[in-house]
C-alpha cells in the first residue's frame, strides 16, 4: 500500500469519526453515562454496520445499490425508527427520581450485547452511510485497479483510523463524568432524545418530499424559468 494511499485512508477515517449525526451523539452519551468499555462495545456495533455496507457496495451491483439508496421507503422506515427512539429517550423518566440528590452518581448496568446491537442498528438504518460507502467504492475502486487486496487494505485502514479516533473521543468524554450530576445527565438524555427526533424528521422529509424538490439547483432553475 503506497504512502499516499495510507495517508489518505487515515485522514478519511479521522474525519469520518467527527461527522455529526445520531451515532456521534449516542457514542458520547454512552461513554459519559455507561463508561468507556460500554461505549467501545457500542462503537464496534457501529463498525459492523459500516463493514456490512462496504461489503454491499463492493459485491452488489451499482444500479441495485442506487435503487435502495433512493427508495423513499428506506428513508421513511429509518426516520420513523429514529423518531420513535428519540421520543422514548426524551420521555424516559426512570432517572428523574435521582435528580434531587446532587451527590449521587448514576450507575447504569451495561448490557453489552444490547449495546452492540443498538450501535449496529443505529448505523445500519441510516441510508446516508450506504450512499457514502457506495461513493467511496466508485471513486476509490478504479484508482486501486479494483484489486480486492488493495481495496481491503484501504478500507481496513479507514475503519481502524475511525475506531482509534472514536476511542480518543470516548476517553475524553469519560473524563467529564466526574463533573456531571444526575440532573445534568438527565438533561443530556432529554437533549439526545430531541436530537434523535430531529434526525428522524429529516429522514422522514427525505422520504415524503420528492427528490427534485430537495435539490436546490432544480428549484433555482424552475424559478428562473418562471421569470
Amino acid at each position: 500500500m503506497a504512502f499516499n494511499e495510507l495517508k489518505e485512508a487515515v485522514l478519511i477515517g479521522f474525519f469520518l469519526a467527527f461527522m455529526i449525526g445520531p451515532v456521534f451523539f449516542m457514542l458520547i452519551q454512552t461513554s459519559i453515562i455507561k463508561g468507556a468499555r460500554a461505549a467501545i462495545v457500542f462503537d464496534l456495533g457501529v463498525m459492523l454496520g459500516d463493514v456490512v455496507f462496504i461489503l454491499m457496495a463492493y459485491y452488489g451491483s451499482k444500479s441495485l445499490l442506487e435503487k435502495i439508496k433512493d427508495d423513499p421507503k428506506m428513508f421513511l422506515i429509518g426516520g420513523l425508527i429514529l423518531l420513535v427512539y428519540g421520543l422514548i429517550t426524551y420521555l424516559d423518566k426512570s432517572q428523574k427520581r435521582a435528580i434531587q440528590d446532587e451527590t449521587l452518581v448514576l450507575q447504569e448496568k451495561s448490557n453489552y450485547t444490547k449495546l452492540f446491537i443498538k450501535g449496529f442498528l443505529l448505523n445500519f438504518i441510516n441510508v446516508g452511510v450506504l450512499a457514502f460507502w457506495l461513493g467511496m467504492i466508485v471513486v476509490v475502486g478504479p484508482n486501486l485497479e479494483m484489486d480486492p487486496e488493495k481495496i481491503f487494505n484501504y478500507f481496513a485502514v479507514i475503519l481502524i483510523s475511525y475506531l482509534i479516533t472514536d476511542i480518543g473521543k470516548i476517553v475524553l468524554a469519560k473524563q467529564l463524568k466526574r463533573k456531571l450530576t444526575p440532573k445534568v445527565i438527565y438533561k443530556i438524555k432529554r437533549t439526545m432524545g430531541v436530537l434523535l427526533m430531529i434526525f428522524g424528521v429529516a429522514l422522514l422529509l427525505k422520504g415524503i418530499i420528492p427528490k427534485e424538490k430537495l435539490n436546490l439547483k432544480n428549484v433555482i432553475d424552475k424559478v428562473e424559468k418562471t421569470n
